[in-house]
């Protein structure tokens, strides 16, 4: 709840989401390939969006409140160090889950609108999405002034009901306008695609309060946006020595995060689907990582002296 009221997190979300959104509806003249780049485009928002909000909601939970003293005042009640971070942990996660909920509800919006150099963009769908956003908005502020609750939280659970109504009624209509069954164009197989990244998001909510610890919002970001390129590029930086029996390479292709396990973009072109048995793996993959990092970062603040 801290986390959801931050004004950041509200204003992260609403442009994240209208930018996936309104991908959709432009004219790429990419030779067949519009709804290709469409989907890659709205899955690299969704990366980088929770990136950010991964890095922002840690260092506002954990190293904001140290800077604070507010961990000092927990810290002397019957609270340990461990239950401490878990509990801040089980938050970022709560946080880039509805982050990633919203996104991926804007990006199948924006794949069933999408069209290619002969189409037209559906400009009745995006004003329905459109307008459930900024509904969301004015049911937070009526919120605020007739009941006096607050207005940012509010607003952020609003657009979350909002934008999946929204889908809603958006999937029973074609790009004429016309009636149609549930979802018929829609392609769903972005779903396990977009559950893979809200692994590698909690992934990196694990890095990040791992490095919120000890340092700072900017440094964080830093470390945090390292290892997401380095992580990215694991396969051919470490992969191959692995392979060859290299105890360096090994050892770092370990410690590195490999995000090409989450990132299944080239998996959904044509026919092709991202089998469940996969994401299952992928979520193992990710419980190892977490459950090492949230090791690191339990050492990290065990001799962290509080002010």
């Amino acid at each position: 709840m801290e986390l959801v009221r931050q004004p950041f997190f509200l204003v992260l979300m609403t442009v994240s989401a209208a930018f996936i959104a309104f991908l959709g509806s432009i004219y790429y003249f990419a030779l067949g390939e519009d709804v290709k780049l469409v989907k890659d485009s709205g899955l690299a928002v969704v990366f980088l969006s929770g990136l950010f909000g991964a890095v922002f909601s840690a260092s506002s939970s954990v190293a904001r409140e140290i800077q604070s003293g507010t961990a000092l005042a927990v810290m002397s009640k019957p609270i340990g160090r461990i239950p401490f971070l878990l509990g801040k942990y089980l938050g970022l996660t709560g946080a880039l889950s509805l982050l990633t909920l919203v996104n991926a509800v804007a990006l199948l919006v924006s794949t069933k609108i999408a069209f290619d150099a002969y189409g037209e963009p559906d400009l009745r769908a995006l004003g329905i999405f459109f307008g459930a956003m900024a509904a969301a908005f004015l049911v937070g502020a009526a919120m605020n002034y007739f009941l006096d609750r607050p207005f940012v939280g509010n607003t952020v659970f609003t657009l979350a009901i909002l934008a999946t109504l929204a889908f809603c009624v958006i999937a029973f209509f074609d790009d004429q306008g016309g009636v149609q069954s549930f979802g018929a164009d829609v392609d769903w197989r972005l779903i396990p695609a977009c559950v893979l990244l809200l692994f590698a998001l909690w992934t990196l909510a694990a890095l990040a309060l791992a490095c919120t610890t000890r340092l700072d919002m900017v440094a964080t970001l830093a470390i945090c946006s390292g290892f997401f390129l380095v992580g990215i590029m694991s396969d051919y930086l470490f992969g191959t020595g692995d392979a060859q029996g290299d105890r360096i390479a090994s050892a770092a292709y370990a410690v590195t995060p490999n995000w090409q396990v989450f990132w299944m973009a080239d998996a959904l072109e044509k026919d092709k689907t991202i089998p469940w048995i996969y994401v299952a793996r992928a979520l193992e993959y990710a419980a190892g990582y977490i459950v090492m990092t949230l090791a690191l970062a339990v050492a990290l603040f065990q001799d962290r002296e509080l002010k």
